[in-house]
């Protein structure tokens, strides 16, 4: 039971992670080319909000691993 719960952790995990990165590199590709002089501020947000969505994706690996070594 403890393998299918991590699996579900996992895929959950992974989709949003990975909706919620090219969800934001949409908006900053969009932004950027609406405003060329701002994109330097525009990558460094976006690195910063991948760097917090990819450590979202690092615990949900961690918790499923938690509970198949359970």
């Amino acid at each position: 039971m403890n393998f299918i719960a991590a699996a579900i952790i996992m895929g959950c995990t992974v989709f949003g992670v990975g909706f919620g990165i090219c969800f934001a590199t949409t908006k900053a590709v969009d932004a950027a080319s609406r405003q060329p002089e701002g994109a330097g501020k525009i990558q460094t947000l976006l690195l910063l909000g991948c760097a917090l969505a990819e450590s979202i994706g690092l615990y949900g690996f961690i918790v499923s691993l938690l509970l198949v070594n359970q």
